[in-house]
């Protein structure tokens, strides 16, 4: 009984695969394109060091913050 039962959620499975694939596909994707226009927007302005500078004060604090163990308040 218990293989038949495995069996039933490899049929799911393989049946949800070509959706996750494409999902995934799709979700990359737009990564890229939203990597490549940041990108392209920080090499035309002229102030490319504060930018990167910005970004990185930014990553920072969220580190310091998650490491400290700060909580944004719930409503």
């Amino acid at each position: 009984m218990e293989l038949l039962a495995s069996s039933i959620e490899w049929e799911k499975f393989v049946l949800l695969a070509p959706a996750i694939v494409v999902g995934v596909g799709l979700v990359c994707a737009v990564g890229i394109l939203l990597a490549r226009a940041l990108v392209q927007s920080i090499r035309e302005s002229g102030h490319a060091r504060w930018i990167y500078a910005g970004l990185a004060g930014l990553f920072g604090v969220v580190v310091l913050l998650t490491y400290l163990g700060v909580e944004l308040p719930r409503e």
